[in-house]
């Protein structure tokens, strides 16, 4: 399917790339919901309600935006905090070469 866009102004590719842009959602959610109906019929083939299946496998997984709980302080300003993963913030370094061990830091 090759269409001749070699014919068409500035104005009518504009409205191409429109109706392009309308049809690429459509086509999207049309997808959705075809998976979605599959996944239905699945679960209902199994016997299962298709709400407990998700519900099953929705707490796996870390949450996004979700933060692992603060191991370190900087003795200097407790406010300052480290979950120990990632990279060592500067007041870490810091503490290290003054001398005090990770252990000095944990809360």
């Amino acid at each position: 399917m090759a269409i001749d866009l070699n014919g068409l102004n500035a104005a009518e590719l504009e409205a191409l790339a429109k109706e392009i842009e309308t049809r690429k959602v459509e086509v999207e959610k049309e997808t959705k919901q075809s998976a979605y109906a599959e996944m239905l019929a699945i679960a209902d083939k199994h016997g299962v309600p298709f709400e407990e299946v998700v519900a099953l496998h929705g707490g796996k997984g870390r949450k996004s935006g979700a933060k692992a709980p603060a191991k370190y302080a900087n003795p200097a300003d407790p406010s300052q905090t480290w979950s120990g993963h990632g990279r060592k913030p500067a007041w870490v370094h810091e503490a290290l070469e003054a001398g005090k061990s990770i252990e000095d830091l944990e809360i």
